[in-house]
């Protein structure tokens, strides 16, 4: 009767959802943020989070008008906590800034993104909600030395 337990309690423990294993490396994706007065759509930009040792860092594309990316892209830090990750940043271009937050959770080699910018433009102060995804290579394709 033994027996016949040790296999199914071996099939209970692999058929449990497998952990997501945040990885040292460069995630890449795309945040979509909603419209502001100054922007006349919603804008669709590159994201790079690079964790390394536990560090976090991350910069963001900054597109104020239909073609022209602003010399400065947003920058930030961030924090891993488990499967989730936090990140907040921060640009400055002219007499516009924004601080912004973003929050979301490992699944597998990708994190789905949410948060808000927090604008002043020409005193006025301006929300914008954001959300994107960021994903890292596959795990061959990472350097050497990383499990």
């Amino acid at each position: 009767m033994t027996h016949a337990v040790l296999p199914a309690a071996m099939m209970t423990a692999m058929a449990g959802p497998a952990a997501a294993q945040v990885f040292d490396a460069t995630y890449r994706g795309t945040m979509v943020c909603d419209k502001l007065p100054l922007i006349s759509q919603q804008t669709r930009e590159a994201i790079e989070v690079t964790i390394s040792g536990g560090a976090v860092r991350y910069t963001h594309v900054v597109r104020l008008r239909n073609a022209a990316v602003e010399a400065a892209a947003e920058q930030g830090t961030g924090t891993l906590d488990g499967q989730k990750i936090n990140l907040q940043g921060s640009w400055k271009g002219g007499s516009r800034q924004y601080e912004a937050s973003y929050s979301g959770s490992f699944v597998r080699r990708s994190a789905r993104l949410k948060g808000t910018q927090s604008w002043t433009d020409g005193g006025k102060s301006l929300t914008r909600a954001c959300a994107g995804a960021i994903k890292r290579p596959f795990k061959p394709f990472l350097p050497r030395g990383r499990t």
